[in-house]
């Protein structure tokens, strides 16, 4: 006869100084190596009335605001495994596993998850949780359009499973899309299933330099009206440095070099051509103030005319999503100048992502929130308490 079944009990130890977020160092830190681990590890927290916070790599536990308590630290690094189903085209990948070992696995086949990181050393958990795409989101869509299913626990430790490993299983899809991008604040991501594509045969960049807005807008419109079909379009400016745009074109080997010289057409004589990407590519600066800026998309060129001589500014242009950010140890009001004009402009948005203590104190996070009053519908549908990273959601949910 069996024995009766177990319930699963994660590892749980004390915090400990290189566990602190925001300075704040947790009660203690629990360890869940399943799904049933980590639903236990949150029923309990929610019996005892605990504030919680997720880490997966630690990567971007500085991209919000510090939370206003912290009791319980919930470390996923033990929720890495892959189930890769390479006939099919799909992968589920457990939320600690790190973004890196995804993949090296998915090369091995000829595939890939054609979604750019934008930092290193992240767990999928990690990229999901912050929803932030990198440049080859233009033709592939941002990482949500890639979530094909999703397991989720709530803070109150039920399980809750939307969508599927099959791609045309769209039930629940509209959950994923709540926690990618949702920074911990509604519930804890398990494991995601994504939709892959093949390995392209070959790839192109092409870049060129401009000395003014009106050339770089012109060599922006001809790439639009153009049959190129570019994974991605950048436009990237910095102080002193002239403004530049990148294109990537990928596909077949003869295929792509007709599309590569299209885009040297388009960017003019100077233009050149790589064979493969730049180190760093769609990587953002990992120290100094960060904000994620939204123009509207025929608006990007003047976003890095107007900014890119007070910040690095790049970021998708035909998208309008951009990002700028400053050297470690900027001053407060050279960040807070470039927020407050960014935010006059019609249309435009700019949300200070990450920024030291002194910085933090003296510039407004968040200026005008749009859906800020279904954000917070949202955050006290699934966390009525308020114990989920209390304070680092959107308007300070």
């Amino acid at each position: 006869m069996a024995g009766p079944s177990r319930t699963p009990v994660p590892v749980v130890r004390d915090g400990a100084p290189q566990d602190a977020v925001g300075g704040l160092v947790p009660t203690r830190v629990a360890e869940p190596s399943s799904t049933a681990e980590l639903s236990r590890t949150l029923n309990e927290a929610a019996h005892q009335g605990r504030t919680v916070l997720l880490r997966g790599g630690g990567t971007a536990q500085d991209w919000s605001p510090p939370p206003s308590s912290l009791d319980l630290l919930v470390d996923t690094s033990h929720l890495s495994w892959i189930d890769h189903d390479p006939g099919d085209l799909v992968v589920e990948v457990g939320a600690g596993t790190p973004v890196a070992d995804l993949y090296t696995h998915l090369a091995k086949e000829g595939q890939r998850l054609s979604y750019d990181p934008v930092r290193s050393g992240g767990t999928v958990g990690g990229a999901v949780a912050t929803g932030a795409s990198g440049p080859r989101r233009l033709l592939h869509g941002a990482l949500r359009d890639l979530v094909i299913g999703m397991t989720t626990v709530r803070p109150d430790g039920v399980v809750a499973r939307s969508g599927g490993r099959v791609v045309k299983n769209v039930a629940g899809y509209d959950l994923a899309k709540l926690h990618t991008g949702g920074h911990g604040t509604l519930g804890a991501v398990a494991s995601v299933a994504f939709r892959l594509q093949p390995e392209p045969g070959a790839l192109r960049l092409v870049e060129a330099e401009f000395d003014d807005r009106p050339e770089a807008e012109r060599a922006l419109a001809q790439i639009r009206q153009s049959p190129i079909v570019p994974s991605a379009v950048e436009v990237c400016a910095r102080p002193g440095t002239p403004l530049a745009l990148r294109v990537v074109v990928e596909g077949s080997p003869e295929g792509v070099l007709p599309r590569a010289e299209r885009a040297v057409q388009a960017l003019g004589p100077h233009a050149r051509v790589h064979e493969g990407l730049s180190s760093g590519w769609g990587l953002r600066p990992e120290s100094g103030p960060l904000a994620w800026l939204s123009v509207p998309p025929a608006e990007s060129v003047e976003a890095a005319t107007l900014l890119g001589p007070r910040a690095r500014i790049e970021g998708c242009a035909p998208r309008g999503a951009l990002h700028l950010s400053w050297p470690e140890g900027a001053a407060p009001g050279e960040v807070a100048s470039a927020l407050v004009e960014a935010r006059a402009r019609p249309g435009w948005t700019a949300t200070l992502v990450r920024a030291d203590p002194e910085t933090a104190e003296a510039v407004d996070r968040w200026g005008q929130v749009p859906g800020l009053a279904l954000m917070r519908a949202v955050k006290d549908a699934f966390d009525p308490d308020h114990r989920f990273a209390p304070g680092r959601g959107p308007g300070g949910t």
